[in-house]
Order: C-alpha cells, then sequence, then structure tokens
C-alpha cells in the first residue's frame, strides 16, 4: 500500500523566490490548457489530446516571447501541472458518464494565485534526492532544508512541495510500504461517534470531544476583526490574513495529532474495529455545521482505516440506516421515536441503556456478524433514500418505524433530511 509522509521545510529567501516561479509557472501551464480545451469545445473543434496539448502549452509555448520563462523552472513541474488537468476531465467524464461513485464531479476551473494552498509535484523523472546531509534537493530550486520528525521507510516515488495559507512549507512523500501486522489480540470493539463525546466505545469508555475550533474562538474573533478593517489589497491586510491562517493552522494540527493520538491507541488495542458510517457531508449542512467539523469524524475514521489495512486488523463500516441508538443490545426490541436530547432510556425488557454506549454495542455485535458472513458495506446513495432492508439482527421484536423527510433529528448518522 501507499502511505503519504510530510515534512516541514524551511526554504532559504531565495529558494522561496524559485518556488514563487515554480508555482506560478504550474498554474499557468494548468490554466492555459483548460483555456486551450474550453475554446476548442466553444468552436466545436474535437478534444485536444494530451499529448497534443503537452506539445502547445510547453514545448512551443516555450518558444514565445510570452511564455519563454516556462524554461525557468523544472520541465517536469509543468508535465505535472497538465497531468492534473487531465486527471480533472477524466474524473469528470466518468461522473457524468456514471462510472465514477459518489457526488458528481464538476469540470475543471481555473487556478488563481491568491488560492489558499499552492503545490508542485515532482517525479523521479525530475531527479529530486534526499542528500547526506539531510537535505531536499529539487530541481532548479537547490537543497533545502527539512525538519525530519522520522525516516523514509523506503524510497519515495514522488514529492509534492506544498505552501499553505499559513505561509508553512511542506514535502510530501508518496511511499510504498510493506502491511506491519501487529500480534493479535482478542479484544474488539464497536465505536459510536458522535458530539458530547468524540466517541464511545463498545467497553464502555468514553473520549471527550477536544472542541479545538471552539476554544480557540475568542482569539479567532479577535483576529477577523482586525483583518476586517484592513482596506483590501494593502500589506498590512496581507499580514492580518495570515494571522488569521496561522490560528486555523493551529486548530488543524492539533485536530490532527488528536486523531492520530486516538486512532493508533484503537487499533494498537483491537483486532477488529467496527464504525458507523456517517452521512457528515449532510451533517454539515445542518445547525450542527461547525461542531460536525470541529469534530473530524471524516479524518478520524480515515486514519482507522488506513491503520487498520497497515497494521492487519479488520475494519468494517456499518450501514448508517441501522437503528444502533434506538435498538436495545439485551432483547432486540426496536424503541419508538427518540430525540437527541433523551440520552439514557428505558426497554420493556427492564434494561437501562446509556444511549451512546448502547450504540456502540449495537455496532459491534451488527459489524460482527456482518464480516462473519462476508458482507460487505452498503455503497454510497448520494443522500437519496434506498430500499429498506430487515434490521441487522434479524430477531427485532418491533420493526423500525418509517421516517419522512422531515422526521424528528436523530443521533448522528441517521438523519435522512440532513443527508439529502
Amino acid at each position: 500500500m501507499q502511505l503519504r509522509y510530510n515534512f516541514r521545510l524551511y526554504p532559504t529567501a531565495g529558494q522561496r523566490v524559485a518556488l514563487a516561479k515554480a508555482f506560478g509557472c504550474a498554474r499557468i501551464v494548468f490554466n492555459d490548457g483548460l483555456r486551450a480545451r474550453s475554446d476548442a469545445h466553444a468552436a466545436g473543434l474535437p478534444y485536444i489530446s494530451d499529448a497534443e496539448l503537452s506539445r502547445r502549452v510547453i514545448t512551443e509555448a516555450k518558444k514565445t516571447p510570452e511564455r519563454c520563462w516556462l524554461g525557468e523552472v523544472s520541465a517536469v513541474v509543468l508535465q505535472q501541472a497538465l497531468a492534473d488537468l487531465n486527471q480533472a476531465y477524466r474524473n469528470f467524464f466518468d461522473s457524468i458518464s456514471g462510472r465514477r461513485k459518489g457526488p458528481k464531479v464538476g469540470p475543471p476551473r481555473f487556478r488563481s494565485r491568491k488560492d489558499n494552498r499552492q503545490a508542485i509535484r515532482f517525479t523521479k523523472n525530475a531527479r529530486f534526492c534526499v542528500t547526506l546531509g539531510g537535505g531536499l534537493r529539487l530541481p532548479k530550486i537547490g537543497d533545502v532544508e527539512v525538519r525530519w520528525s522520522r525516516s523514509l521507510p523506503a524510497d519515495p516515488s514522488s514529492v509534492t512541495v506544498v505552501k499553505d495559507a499559513a505561509g508553512r512549507y511542506f514535502a510530501s512523500f508518496v511511499v510504498d510500504v510493506e502491511q506491519r501486522p501487529l500480534a493479535p489480540v482478542e479484544s474488539e470493539v464497536g465505536i459510536d461517534l458522535g458530539l458530547s463525546a468524540f466517541a464511545v466505545l463498545s467497553d464502555g469508555r468514553k473520549i471527550d470531544a477536544p472542541r479545538f475550533l471552539r476554544r480557540a474562538e475568542k482569539k479567532l474573533k479577535k483576529l477577523q476583526r482586525a483583518l476586517s478593517r484592513k482596506v483590501k489589497g494593502s500589506s498590512n491586510r496581507a499580514k492580518a490574513r495570515r494571522k488569521v491562517a496561522r490560528q486555523h493552522a493551529k486548530v488543524a494540527d492539533a485536530r490532527r495529532e488528536f486523531h492520530h493520538r486516538q486512532s493508533t491507541r484503537i487499533v494498537r488495542e483491537n483486532q477488529a474495529i467496527y464504525v458507523e458510517d456517517l452521512a457528515v457531508a449532510g451533517l454539515a449542512r445542518t445547525r450542527l455545521a461547525k461542531s460536525v467539523h470541529d469534530a473530524g469524524w471524516s479524518a478520524f475514521v480515515g486514519m482507522l482505516e488506513y491503520k487498520a489495512a497497515l497494521y492487519g486488523r479488520v475494519f468494517h463500516r456499518i450501514d448508517r440506516w441501522f437503528p444502533s441508538s434506538k435498538l436495545c443490545s439485551g432483547c432486540g426490541t426496536v424503541a419508538g421515536k427518540m430525540p437527541l436530547k433523551v440520552r439514557e432510556w428505558s426497554c420493556p425488557c427492564g434494561v437501562v441503556h446509556d444511549r451512546d454506549v448502547n450504540a456502540a454495542r449495537n455496532i459491534l455485535a451488527a459489524g460482527r456478524r456482518q464480516v462473519a458472513a462476508g458482507r460487505k458495506p452498503a455503497p454510497e446513495t448520494g443522500g437519496k433514500r434506498r430500499p429498506k432492508t430487515p434490521v441487522e439482527t434479524g430477531k427485532t421484536r418491533t420493526p423500525a418505524p418509517r421516517r419522512g423527510r422531515k422526521g424528528t433529528v436523530g443521533e448522528a448518522g441517521s438523519h435522512r433530511s440532513a443527508a439529502a
């Protein structure tokens, strides 16, 4: 499998100028290629092939006075910019033809020099390398200082140099790694993600929600008010914008570190991990949007998935329509309506359930059954309501009630109107 390793770069003043030129040239080549294909489409001409487009916007353009400065940067950077454009077109065509699953993908758009993120990519053809002194040697840029937090497990196939909105530079390496199985353990876990507690495990443990964005709101408001008072286009406004971006970067870094620590701990302690397939995109359009984004469920689940594959663990997603909160983990009875304010409920069988712990236990039980039966997680439906299936247990005393498009908000991942 392929993994991506990110390291902080500290280029000199001259190297920052060279990187700015490379970012600009890659952006111009991308935009020139997009404009050429758009003009050909508007004129009713055939689609320009990849080879012909490369000849026009790179090879021939270097010979013109308007684009002669393209020769000042590595040719691989320009070719990779066109490769990104070609991939964007393929994704668009596959999306409208139905070959690409998931949400619809629009046509590629022009890049701006004011984009928050600028990036260039070097492949092995560019002959980048890590020097004996620990620097990263990039063609026509030089040896850039790298802060190595760990060693690379293998030779990288490519490196992407990224400049983020806060003005920081990073080197992102793609490395082929082999699976590193951990010693087998007996425990398995079901995870219910939420907002009051970030995650509740089937063994009763609760991971508190750190709420990094909420804790930084006071400082962010102050910085954003200062930004709004600056004159547009002024140097002071650019400085204020960078201060806001740096504060957001601190929040994102803290959240990512939290996700890595918790996901690594869960994968090491459990042989199998089962989670619910949450409709995060739908929940991010509700009044809970800020809290949903602050939690970062998708990034956390993605870490669980790739770490489970890397360390030889089992990872499985449960269908988002599975009534995990309303299903009694003791007798299998499905309760009626259960708004979010209900945190504990009693089953007719006499068991008193903590809502989140009960959901995690049901996710664990359903995951075990599905993995044992060799079932795969339900495919994404794009938020559309799919035909109902029997409740996972097959032992429910009361069938799950049908809910309309305007039903009461349920637990995270089960609100149909938010996913539409």
